[in-house]
């Protein structure tokens, strides 16, 4: 697991944005911002990708527990559709920026890309959600978030198995749109799914 670079000083508030859910083609993209308190570290952050569902539930709790800040947003379906899930994307962190309840001196945000409209100075960070804590830990609660919210969906839509894959393209998610068309979660202008509505 890589280690997080030192932690860059912008003042006593810095913000870590990321977000989850670009790749599937189904449910809304979240993101999340968080402000860590130096004082009360956190062991184990890392690219919720790269951990356990088990050690994110667990981390997601202590995150919260923890933080001095932290807020959720996400960007629908509709507006992915409409905007592109890039920009989606960027809609989602900066709101998630807007609701933290303290406002950030500075925010890192996960990428190569600022989202607009945000209310303090920012940096882009490539792979931030390896190198930078707040980065990691916004990016677990975004992830855990979204994946709660997409296995809520699959008791609505038991035929389609979002409890297994979480609305990514695999082989069952793809033949189950075969098989069962698109529902109302899915985003239309995905290749996949544009393809089911297009015949």
């Amino acid at each position: 697991m890589e280690s997080f670079v030192s932690q860059i000083y912008f003042g006593d508030l810095l913000a870590g944005t990321d977000e989850a859910g670009r790749g599937p083609l189904a449910g809304e993209v979240v993101a999340a911002a968080v402000i860590l308190d130096p004082q009360r570290p956190i062991v184990g952050l890392a690219d919720s990708k790269k951990l356990s569902e088990k050690k994110r539930e667990a981390l997601f709790v202590e995150i919260q527990d923890k933080a001095l800040a932290y807020a959720v947003a996400s960007a629908s379906i509709e507006e992915i559709d409409d905007l592109n899930i890039l920009h989606a994307s960027m809609l989602a962190m900066s709101r998630a920026v807007a609701a933290l309840p303290i406002m950030p001196e500075h925010v890192l945000v996960d990428g190569n890309r600022l989202p607009v409209n945000l209310p303090c100075p920012a940096e882009a960070v490539v792979k931030g959600d390896a190198r930078q804590a707040a980065i990691s830990a916004a990016s677990i609660l975004a992830k855990v978030t979204r994946d709660r919210d997409i296995v809520k969906a699959a008791a609505m839509y038991p035929e389609y198995g979002f409890e297994k894959h979480k609305g990514y393209p695999t082989a069952q998610h793809l033949e189950a749109l075969r098989l069962h068309g698109v529902t109302p979660i899915h985003r239309r202008s995905f290749g996949p799914v544009k393809k089911i509505i297009e015949g």
